[in-house]
């Protein structure tokens, strides 16, 4: 378990929107993504009968439709004890292999930090 006071403060700001998505929208997951210019793009979970994504790729397609060539960071909030490896190779598709990926809890506190790698 990470203390989030001692995260990087854009961190926190992507565990904190991730966790905004997840509670305003009553989804089992929120996450959000930085780009290489410092833009984030947050998502939930989309769970429709034609289509189911989880946050975390959401919030990559929504940075690939808007033109981000790279991540610096990724976080999901989830009730699970890591991201899912589908997650992880999205993450690691647009920002690389060393891209980490903050996995925090409901209650927004960082769990764990994965490489996308």
């Amino acid at each position: 378990m990470t203390d989030n006071s001692a995260l990087d403060p854009e961190d926190r700001k992507i565990v904190t929107l991730a966790r905004s998505a997840r509670a305003r929208n009553g989804a089992p997951e929120g996450a959000a993504v930085r780009d290489d210019t410092g833009r984030t793009y947050v998502a939930a979970t989309v769970e429709l009968p034609s289509l189911r994504l989880s946050a975390l790729r959401t919030a990559v397609a929504m940075a690939v439709a808007s033109g981000a060539k790279s991540l610096e960071a990724a976080a999901v909030v989830t009730e699970a004890e890591t991201a899912a490896p589908e997650d992880l190779a999205a993450v690691r598709d647009l920002g690389g292999a060393g891209t980490p990926v903050l996995v925090a809890a409901p209650d927004g506190t960082v769990q764990l930090t994965v490489s996308a790698g």
